[in-house]
């Protein structure tokens, strides 16, 4: 037990903490300084400066520790490509926005087609090579799967982008998306352990490379993962329910995922519809939160707390 899931932990968080004072000041170096929106939440201007990409900490750590159990546990490589896959068009998306100062990054449709093709390779692989059927477990069905034929295939693509795209705009606050995925991640640890689906050493190396990572992430952050962080994680999250046929699940546990992504679509489908209104004081919900007169700290405590309950509804569910 210990050693493909203690140990996958440990080597993960070590190897976080080391890079930290040494990836941290190089971004510093290169300007990946986090550009904060001059309309925005008025307390974040003070963050204008902060290295972003520190997602770099994250991939890094959990690509070596993987490494070392890939042999022993092949089910790891399409969680380990989906978080690779998903890290490498943040990284590309953080490069051109803060080195190349193309203050978009890349055009949306560019980011969506290869989210797409990303997907579609995971894909390929699940069905074709590691043999995963598409049947999803029901939650609190006493281990029921539902099965929707080959719709099961869209269903896929829309879970994996939605998940990473909820993920991207959970990345708001000091701490936040790390703080809410490493709840989740430690939810899939158990599962993984429990159904021994052989994926558990990746789980574990998330869990570890965020725990280092929040270290330097926490309230006041010295580094933000930016969107190599955040896609990353998003892809890690969709890539484990899928290898354990449950992205069900993802609707749970992810749930603020699923907020934060659904406040953006609310906020602006409601603001092109009435020429100029809006529902929330600003999007993503945790903005609103704060324009409301929560401290950040408060917000990114609610909605941790909010994911470990919902993580312990969902393994009552499995």
């Amino acid at each position: 037990m210990a050693n493909h899931v203690v140990i996958p932990v440990l080597i993960s968080f070590a190897l976080s903490v080391i890079m930290g004072p040494f990836v941290i000041p190089f971004l510093r170096r290169l300007k990946m300084g986090q550009t904060e929106r001059v309309d925005g939440v008025q307390s974040h201007l003070k963050k204008a400066g902060t290295p972003t990409m520190g997602g770099v900490m994250i991939l890094g750590s959990v690509v070596i520790t993987s490494l070392f159990y890939v042999k022993d546990y092949p089910k790891i490589i399409p969680v380990l490509f989906l978080t690779v896959g998903f890290g490498l068009i943040g990284f590309l998306d953080d490069y051109l926005k803060v080195v190349m100062k193309r203050s978009d990054g890349l055009f949306p449709k560019q980011k969506m087609a290869l989210q797409i093709v990303v997907t579609a390779i995971f894909a390929y692989y699940v069905v074709r090579i590691a043999k995963i059927p598409l049947t999803m477990l029901i939650p609190f069905s006493g281990g029921k799967y539902l099965d929707i034929g080959w719709l099961a295939v869209p269903l896929l693509f829309i879970a994996v982008i939605g998940t990473v795209n909820g993920t991207n705009f959970t990345d708001g606050l000091d701490g936040l998306a790390s703080s809410v995925t490493v709840l989740v991640a430690t939810f899939f640890t158990v599962v993984a352990v429990g159904t021994k689906s052989g994926i558990e050493p990746i789980t574990c190396a998330v869990v570890g490379a965020l725990l280092g990572f929040l270290l330097f992430n926490v309230y006041p952050a010295s580094v933000f993962m930016g969107d190599t962080g955040s896609l990353a994680l998003g892809g890690f999250v969709a890539g484990a329910a899928y290898m354990m046929q449950m992205p069900l699940f993802i609707i749970i546990v992810g749930l603020i995922y699923l907020v934060e992504v659904a406040s953006v679509i609310i906020q602006v489908t409601y603001f092109k519809k009435t020429g100029g209104k809006r529902i929330f004081k600003m999007a993503p919900i945790h903005h609103h939160f704060e324009l409301c007169g929560w401290s950040e700290t408060r917000v990114v405590a609610v909605f941790s707390i909010i994911t470990a309950i919902l993580c312990l509804i969902a393994l009552m569910g499995v």
